[in-house]
């Protein structure tokens, strides 16, 4: 999988914002086959930044009505990625 294939974008939320602020760590959708060492090396490619610890989720797919049926949505995984202190991501570059 290549570098560019592993993460799918940044999760940016209340949640999320407030982990940033206080532990220095971003969240990201990933890929449901990446590894923590893909993830890992992904985001130092990508960010030019040192990352010290991955930890992951697979969340499952939610049940939706439409009319009638039920339809679940696809799980997917996200990735919490700490950072080294005094380093911080650029989400919005050239924006």
């Amino acid at each position: 999988m290549h570098v560019e294939q592993v993460l799918i974008k940044p999760l940016l939320t209340e949640k999320s914002s407030i982990e940033t602020e206080n532990t220095n760590r971003y969240v990201f959708k990933v890929q449901r086959k990446a590894n923590k060492y893909q993830i890992k090396d992904a985001v130092e490619a990508m960010f030019d930044v040192k990352v010290v610890d991955v930890k992951t989720a697979v969340l499952p797919g939610k049940v939706k009505r439409a009319g009638r049926l039920t339809k679940k949505s696809s799980s997917w995984k996200k990735a919490y990625i700490k950072i080294q202190d005094g380093q911080k991501l650029e989400l919005f570059q050239g924006i």
